[in-house]
Order: C-alpha cells, then structure tokens, then sequence
C-alpha cells in the first residue's frame, strides 16, 4: 500500500500549521508541552513500587517483549571486510570507475551513470567527480538541447537534489494546450518512471509537479497491471511502493545492487565495486552497534528497570537516514545513543508513570539537579541519570574536542522535549483529545525534531561548531528541525496507530483529525498521509531556500529523519515496537548480513 494516496493532495487542509515558524511556536514551548516521543523500547510490568512506600501503584503496560538482537549474538560478529586486502581491491575498482566518469561526455550517459553509482551506494565515494558534472552541466548545457522525457527528468532530478536552483517550467514542453501533460507520454514507461521519480522533489505551488505525480502514477500502475514481465516492471513496482526520495539510501543499495546486477547494460566493474563497498560499509556499521550495545549494558538499564522498550540495534538504524558514510561514524552512535535514551523516556510518559509522578520527574529535568531527587520514585531516578550521564557524557567530549561548552543546550533541549511529553500526559490522564493543529504544535517537540538536528550539528564531521548556530538552533528559528518533527510525528502516528489502540495509549494525530471533523478513520488516515506529502513539499523548499548559515549537509537532516521514519513505519504494524520478522530480516540485511561477492 503507498504511504500516500495522491488523487487527495489538492484537498490538504489549513490546519497543519505548517507556515508558522518554529520562533511562532516558541510561546507555546515555554509553558507546557507533551506529545507522542519517539521509539526504542523493552519489557514492561503492570505495577511498580513507588519510592520507598509499600503501596502498590496499578500501571499501564505496553507488553514489550525484550529486544530480538542480543549483547552477545552482537559482539561476536565477524566480519572479514575490515582487512586490508578488501581495502586494496576497493581502491583499484575506484581507479577504473574514475576514469569511466571522466571518460563518459555524452550528456545523458553522464546524468545515468551519477544516479546508478547514488542508487548503489557509491555516491560518496566520487563525490567532487560527481559535483564537477552536474555543475559543469548546470552552467553550460542545462536544458538547452532538446531532450527526451527520460533525460529531462533525470537531469532535473539530479540537479535538485544537490541543491542547484532548477524550474519545473522544463517540464512545459510535454504539456498539451490544457496544461496537461500528452497522453501519449504513458507509452514512454522509462520517461515515466523518470518524472514520477523527479516529482517527488516539488515545492510549494509547483502544479506541473503535482500534476506529474498524478499522471505518472495512474499510468505506471496501469503498466503493472498490463506487464508482468517487462525489464522495468520491478523498478516500477518498486517506485510505486515509495518513491526514491523518500526511501532510506541503504536499504535502497541493498535492493539496487540486486536490480543492476540483472540490468543488460550492467557494468561488472561498478557492480563489484558496489557489493565490497556495501560489504565494508557494513562492517563499520557493525563495529558502530557493537560500541553502542556496550555502552548499553554499561548504563544497566535493563537490570534496574523493565517498564521500556529496549531497542539498541534499532536504534541506531534511525542514524543511517542522518548520515551514512564512513566518516560519519561518531554521529551515528550518538545519534543510536539518543533514540535508546529518548525511547526510554517516552515509555516513561505515554505508558508507565502516574500524572503525580511525571510532573516531579518533569520538575526535576528542569531543575537539572542530582542532589534534588528525594521526591522521586526509584524507577524515574535510574531514568533521569540515564538522561543525565548521556548529557554530561557528550557535553565533556565536545568540550574535550572542539573546546565549547554545549551542556546549556543539550539540557534545555531535554527540558524542552519532557515539557511536550508532560502536556501530552495531561491530556492523556484527563481524558482530552486536543485539536490537530494544538496535536501537532506540540508533537513536533516530543518527538525530538529539534533534539536531533542538535546532536547532529555537535557531532557531523569536519564541523566546526558556532555559539551563533547553537543560539539559532536553540531560538527555533529554523524552520527545518519543525518540518522534519511534523514529519517523523505523522509517519509515526500512521505506523503505530493500531498498536496505541489497543495499549490506549495518547492522542495521535489520527485521532485528533476524527475527533475534529467527524471523519471516519480510513479518511482521517489518508489525511494525515496527505500532511506528509504537504510537508515533504514545504521541507523540500527550506533545504533548498533556506537562509541560514548552516552548510546543506546539515540541512538535508530533515529528509534524513523522514526517510528513517519511513524504513521503520511504512511497513506494517509498528515493526519498531513489535519486531515482527521481516522486519528483523531487512535489519539483518541492512546491518549483519553481507552481499555475495
């Protein structure tokens, strides 16, 4: 099932407040706050000893069963691709494939062979090839020669993607005098497939691209429908499923290795090259899981509570949608680090403690005081030094290597973060469910929107941090850490809406939609998907508008949290809370399980 169902983009509501600032929503940040967090999880218990009392409390339970991956299935992992042969072979393959770029001229040869080596991973590995073409194509020969559909999209594609400044109206020469696009473009299935995928980079009010994702949609499922065993029919299947720009870059390796391989036009020195590069990348990845499962067990959450889900490996998944190359290893385990710490606070609110209790433990975060806890009951003692030893942890290691102390925002950010999960709790305990618009002004917040575009500034690598970028961040005025809130709330709210039925949990925006309208849920459904397709177009926009001093790679954080939102929830259930098994192999896939060579 498509996570969006297209023909209702034009009737988006205005209830979305996706034109105010987050500076517009900051007012409501400083009284109270709480929504829906964010996920990671463990096992729960029905009751708990409060403080030192003898009264037993009656608590919810999530029933989450213990994590699928283990301390020690984790670090006895292997992998060969960590030798130095495979690192020599790597660099011969580079050599070939480099002259192949500098060799390919022809435009359109060009503009395929940039989005395969993307498509299978290697885009990092050429880089400053790679930027010389497409700015050699965008101030020499962007669009000036007459091209088939197929080539114009993919230049598009190509050129928004990395930030150049491209028109839709390129696009006006397939219409017919309706404004429409020819019918007799479906017939051009390659051409097709290449809009449908460009179209997916729109902005605000670009009609020919909504106009692009309808007309391409409608005529690749009827090609489905009619072709079977077409070369492109698994590609097709696969757009319509998600489309390129949402998917998480290396899943999508993972799958496009497997596609190129079968491709006639397939470039054996580039296919290995793909598979020992997934295959060394992985490696690293796993040396990365290895560390944050260690740091894991040292904190022994798992021994001193059990209300939470604990999901180490999952966890760190959500990284790889930040930032997936090599270099990028220390923000990927701060990151894992955060999503574990932010799951168990979530848990925390949304399923275990009392409102009595929530409010002392909100109190104390903002207090910030480890002499201040005698109020607290022993399980929120372990959770807030959870909270606090990875603050202080991170804070000393910033101010060790880049000689700034950041701990003031770090707090502020969790302060901010459980003030959200509080309000949350306040309407939860006092049987209210709030409007959508006063849902989403506070779950962008609780789901740590604004949380990960801080750790991800303090921990990218080759960046040098700034008091001003901090005070920026910090002052919500971008609009980027709310977009990409907005949008991993939504996908959230979608992939686990069954789940928090049944476990009565919070409010979702689902829900606040049919309290609103009186809709049903099927419709209440499709449109909080036609939020996410409204909020794709608006984060698509501030990347490429966006007047900050921030570079583009920090930017585009903002696609990377959707498209980590949508590997977890897109498919089934809440695969991140219940691991069902297939989710448990496109994990084993992504992280354990190298590529056949």
């Amino acid at each position: 099932m498509a996570l969006i169902h297209l023909p209702q983009v034009a009737f988006l509501t205005n209830m979305l407040p996706l034109n105010k600032t987050p500076s517009s929503v900051a007012a409501i940040i400083s009284k109270n706050f709480n929504a829906p967090s964010f996920t990671v999880q463990c096992k729960a218990s029905s009751s708990a000893r409060v403080s030192d009392q003898t009264q037993q409390v009656s608590r919810r339970s999530g029933d989450f069963q213990p994590d699928v991956w283990r301390y020690d299935y984790i670090q006895s992992l292997n992998n060969n691709y960590t030798e130095q042969a495979y690192k020599e072979e790597s660099r011969k393959l580079m050599a070939e494939v480099r002259i192949l770029l500098s060799e390919t001229v022809n435009r359109v040869d060009q503009l395929e062979l940039i989005d395969t080596l993307q498509r299978l991973g290697l885009g990092y590995q050429f880089k400053s090839e790679i930027n010389k073409i497409l700015e050699n194509i965008y101030n020499v020969s962007r669009f000036n020669n007459k091209l088939n559909l197929h080539a114009t999209a993919l230049e598009f594609r190509l050129l928004r993607q990395h930030g150049y400044d491209v028109s839709p109206d390129v696009f006006g020469s397939f219409n017919n005098e309706e404004g429409d696009f020819q019918t007799t473009l479906s017939q051009d299935i390659k051409g097709m497939l290449s809009l449908y995928e460009a179209s997916f980079h729109l902005m605000e009010d670009e009609t020919i691209l909504e106009k692009a994702t309808n007309f391409t949609s409608k005529s690749l499922k009827d090609f489905v429908s009619n072709n079977t065993e077409h070369e492109l029919t698994s590609q097709v299947k696969h757009a319509l499923e998600l489309p390129l720009h949402w998917r998480l870059p290396r899943w999508e390796a993972r799958w496009f290795i497997g596609e190129y391989e079968r491709m006639p036009n397939m470039n054996p020195t580039i296919l290995q090259l793909a598979k020992l590069d997934y295959n060394m990348v992985q490696a690293m990845y796993q040396e990365e899981v290895k560390s944050n499962f260690r740091w894991w067990e040292r904190t022994g959450l798992e021994k001193k509570v059990n209300f939470f889900r604990c999901r180490v490996v999952g966890s760190y998944v959500w990284s790889l949608g930040i930032r997936d190359e090599p270099h990028a290893g220390n923000l990927r385990r701060v990151i894992g680090k955060l999503c574990a710490t932010i799951t168990l606070t979530d848990d925390l609110y949304d399923v275990h403690g009392t409102l009595e209790e929530l409010e002392l433990f909100t109190q104390a975060i903002s207090r910030w005081d480890t002499n201040d806890l005698g109020s607290l009951p022993e399980y929120m003692k372990v959770a807030f030094f959870a909270i606090y030893d990875f603050v202080d942890e991170l804070a000393s290691d910033i101010q060790r290597e880049k000689g700034l102390n950041v701990d003031t925002y770090l707090k502020k950010g969790w302060q901010d973060m459980c003030k959200a999960f509080m309000v949350e709790a306040r309407w939860y305990h006092g049987g209210k469910t709030p409007s959508l618009k006063e849902y989403l002004e506070n779950a962008w917040v609780s789901i740590g929107g604004h949380n990960y575009f801080l750790h991800t500034y303090l921990t990218m690598p080759n960046n040098s941090i700034k008091k001003q970028d901090l005070d920026f961040l910090d002052q919500r005025l971008s609009n980027l850490p709310y977009l990409a809130g907005l949008n991993f709330r939504l996908l959230n709210d979608i992939g686990s809406f069954k789940r928090e039925q049944e476990t009565g949990d919070v409010s979702s925006a689902i829900q606040c939609h049919m309290n609103d309208t009186g809709a049903s849920e099927e419709e209440a459904i499709e449109h909080v998907k036609s939020l996410i397709y409204k909020t794709w177009q608006k984060t698509n926009q501030e990347v490429a508008t966006s007047s900050s001093s921030f570079p583009r790679d920090f930017n585009v954080t903002a696609w990377g949290l959707a498209r980590s939102a949508t590997f977890h929830y897109h498919y089934g259930d809440d695969p991140f809370t219940y691991q069902d098994s297939q989710f448990k192999e496109r994990l084993r896939s992504l992280l354990f399980e190298p590529i056949p060579i």
